[in-house]
């Protein structure tokens, strides 16, 4: 199949040729019940979609961050006490 989509059943047939054929012509898309199901994808490809991803989680995440006191999380989320202006109906 010249346009790189393959059936599961024809996948399964041919798999060295899907696998040559993702480390030459880029990736091999696999379908079930003309559905796509699955890419495959040469090993460099793998890994140069995995290192786009970021390898730490963010700042926020880190176990190490502060937590507040008691009195910092109060002043944090302390209310407005003012309840506004007066509507008269």
């Amino acid at each position: 199949m010249p346009d790189g989509t393959w059936s599961l059943a024809e996948a399964e047939a041919k798999f060295g040729e899907v696998v040559e054929r993702a480390r030459t012509q880029g990736p091999q898309h696999l379908t079930r019940d003309g559905q796509d199901a699955a890419v495959v994808l040469s090993a460099e490809e793998y890994e140069r979609l995995r290192g786009a991803a970021p390898q730490k989680p963010p700042s926020w995440l880190d176990p190490k961050h502060r937590v507040l006191s008691d009195e910092e999380h109060a002043e944090l989320f302390a209310r407005d006490q003012d309840p506004g202006r007066i509507v008269e109906f």
